[in-house]
């Protein structure tokens, strides 16, 4: 059975990958709540960590965002080498050269409200499912569906979980 490892105050996760998402760099947090060692998990793509309960819609909404020279915000369920698992807030930005082109991503994860974690659990668990019985467009279509809702952005709703509740 999977235990949950919650992450301290102070810690702070942080990687780099290039433009495909493939890890170049990542820190000590990284690799202690991961549970690789940097060699198994240098040039290998980043979903090396990627919790199955995630909804795929998260990531092209996160794609969609970083690729188009924008910060994202988001929860993040996370897999560990031996099958636990972690949750982060994590603020991914794209990395620029000196003309502004996009040379890789850099993220950073902190610890999550834990108030807000019912919230995005709700949420995922039910993109999940439209995503399995209709696909990931319609899931992304309810993402949309709930921004408009809620008349904020997708950034504005999930930073207003991790700050506000």
């Amino acid at each position: 059975m999977a235990n949950e490892r919650k992450l301290k105050d102070d810690t702070l996760i942080t990687s780099k990958t290039d433009l495909k998402g493939n890890i170049t760099y990542a820190n000590d947090d990284f690799l202690r709540y991961a549970g690789y060692s940097i060699d198994e998990i240098l040039y290998k793509p980043h979903n090396i960590i990627r919790h199955p309960d995630m909804p795929k819609a998260a990531f092209k909404v996160l794609w969609d965002y970083i690729t188009n020279k924008k910060e994202f915000f988001a929860f993040v369920k996370n897999k560990s080498k031996n099958g636990d698992f972690y949750w982060v807030f994590a603020n991914i930005t794209p990395s620029f050269d000196e003309a502004g082109n996009i040379i890789g991503y850099y993220s950073v994860r902190r610890k999550p409200n834990e108030k807000a974690l019912g919230v995005i659990e709700n949420l995922y668990k039910s993109l999940l499912e439209t995503e399995q019985k209709f696909g990931m467009h319609k899931a992304i279509q309810s993402i949309e569906e709930l921004c408009k809702k809620e008349g904020k952005s997708y950034n504005e709703l999930i930073f207003e979980l991790q700050t506000k509740l």
